[in-house]
């Protein structure tokens, strides 16, 4: 939408009920997403985290500063029309696992995975339902069909907001299984993207700290812990 290079143009920001949820008015019109689609967000929480981002706007618009407004942006115009195809993308995240693929060596490496990924292999296979071979290495080994299955199942049972959400939490992480703990509240989101890091945490320790790299992982961190607040707002 042109809105995005504009410079402010409305006075007042609220919030109106629609039909099928909540939406954000400017001055009593209706925000559309770049599309030019009806921006219809699920709950009222989630209406009041993208006002407050439009409100906050002063002089030119800034999208990098409307992080719920881009991601309920994408649920609309990207996540609803290929929903199948997001959910089948992610889901593929399942037979090559993070956390399934373990070192042989150094031995503080091999202790850091086994304490950081062990736990969450248990709780697929109880929790879950959904039993979790381990491999030692990098080549590609296959899950149980059955687990792959229901995994596949449970991610295309989100909406497309969640979706949007948990998109984030897995392609940030690496882990299908991260993402679904997050979801399911097994850890805070922060304690399961440190989980995440577990490789680079060690290199990092070994080799130093480099200041892009750590800028980089910052933002990744940002973006992770927010798509866990915008799952929350989904209701």
């Amino acid at each position: 939408m042109t809105d995005w290079a504009a410079k402010r143009f409305w006075t007042d920001t609220a919030i109106a009920e629609v039909e099928g949820g909540f939406t954000v008015t400017l001055d009593g019109r209706h925000v559309r997403t770049p599309l030019k689609s009806a921006l219809t967000l699920p709950t009222r929480g989630m209406a009041e985290a993208v006002a407050a981002e439009w409100e906050a706007q002063e002089g030119k618009i800034d999208p990098l500063s409307m992080p719920f407004t881009r991601a309920a942006n994408a649920a609309t115009d990207k996540v609803t029309p290929q929903h199948a195809e997001v959910a089948d993308m992610l889901a593929a995240y399942g037979d090559s696992d993070l956390i399934c693929y373990r070192a042989s060596d150094p031995r503080g490496l091999v202790e850091r995975q086994n304490k950081g990924w062990d736990p969450l292999v248990d709780w697929s296979a109880t929790a879950l339902k959904t039993p979790l071979q381990v491999y030692v290495g990098v080549m590609h080994a296959e899950q149980p069909a059955g687990s792959m299955q229901s995994l596949r199942q449970r991610v295309h049972g989100f909406d497309a907001y969640r979706l949007t959400a948990f998109h984030d939490l897995v392609s940030l992480s690496g882990s299908l299984i991260i993402g679904v703990a997050v979801t399911e509240n097994y850890a805070p989101a922060a304690d399961l993207w440190e989980v995440s890091r577990i490789d680079e945490t060690w290199q990092a320790d070994q080799w130093g700290y480099d200041e892009e790299a750590e800028k980089m992982a910052a933002a990744k961190r940002d973006a992770f812990l927010h798509a866990d607040r915008f799952f929350r707002l989904c209701g």
